[in-house]
């Protein structure tokens, strides 16, 4: 790996920690369980289409990994772990499909398979399925609140793809 790259993975990994640590102390949007923005993943989903899937999965690998220690919450690594794994697949999957001018669809996507991949999770650790009674909650949640993380990595895509064509 290059300096450059090493040096970008770790400025963009920072910067979604931060995100990530903001959201954590922002009050509940809702008194349901689950609920939240996700705004650290604008930062990886800006990676992903500016700079390719391996270097938007580092920063989603270590914003999880520090995360989860960051927040001291051994729980949140599996979760977060299982919800961004799938959330990042469906977004590389269907990268080419939704370009740039649709990232907010991308993310809505995103937001919608972050939530199922944690909802089974819960309800495989848990032994629970009657979890699964969340599932319109969250599946609209999810949509809604990947939609507004997309928007704001399309926005971020498209100023620095502007600053990094001048010469």
């Amino acid at each position: 790996m290059s300096a450059k790259r090493l040096a970008r993975c770790g400025l963009l990994t920072a910067a979604a920690l931060v995100l990530y640590v903001v959201e954590l102390h922002l009050p509940d949007l809702t008194p349901i369980p689950g609920v939240k923005l996700g705004l650290a993943n604008t930062v990886t989903l800006a990676a992903l289409y500016l700079w390719g899937a391996g270097d938007g999965a580092l920063v989603l690998g270590a914003r999880i990994l520090l995360g989860a220690l960051f927040s001291s919450n051994p729980a949140a690594l599996i979760y977060s772990a299982v919800g961004g794994a799938l959330s990042y697949g469906a977004c590389c999957l269907t990268r080419g499909f939704f370009g740039e001018k649709n990232l907010w669809a991308a993310g809505a996507l995103g937001g919608l398979v972050h939530n199922a991949g944690q909802l089974l999770c819960a309800v495989l650790i848990t032994g629970t399925p009657s979890l699964l009674l969340y599932g319109p909650v969250l599946a609209f949640s999810g949509l809604l609140a990947g939609a507004f993380t997309g928007l704001i990595a399309q926005y971020t895509v498209k100023t620095l793809s502007k600053k990094s064509k001048k010469p």
